[in-house]
């Protein structure tokens, strides 16, 4: 079992979540979040001046599935979470899992996803 985990722009979220989900990903888990990256933030105009907004609002999906599904989860959220605007539009993590309890019953490491 792997963890994938995705950062994209929040207007990305519905179509990555359906992208995801047609790939084989059962369950994700879903929080707001701020960050940078190589742009380093962005800088915006006002009437009153300019400023620099140094972290931007992402959304971090977590995903925990089974590795024969991995490949196409990626290429999912790749597809549809891609916006050609340039840099921003995201990162995504792939870890192993090394343990599972379903906390209802205590089973450990059983097809639990």
């Amino acid at each position: 079992m792997k963890l994938i985990i995705v950062i994209i722009r929040p207007e990305r979220l519905h179509d990555v979540k359906v992208a995801a989900t047609e790939a084989g990903a059962k369950g994700m888990t879903v929080i707001e979040v701020k960050g940078r990256g190589d742009q380093k933030g962005i800088k915006l105009q006002s009437r009153g001046g300019s400023y620099e907004v140094e972290f931007i609002q992402k959304v971090k999906i977590e995903m925990a599935v089974n590795d024969e599904v991995v490949p196409a989860v990626i290429e999912a959220v790749v597809r549809s979470a891609r916006t050609e605007r340039g840099p921003g539009d995201g990162k995504i993590f792939v870890l192993p899992i090394e343990e599972v309890v379903r906390i209802r019953t205590g089973q450990k490491n059983c097809d639990c996803l």
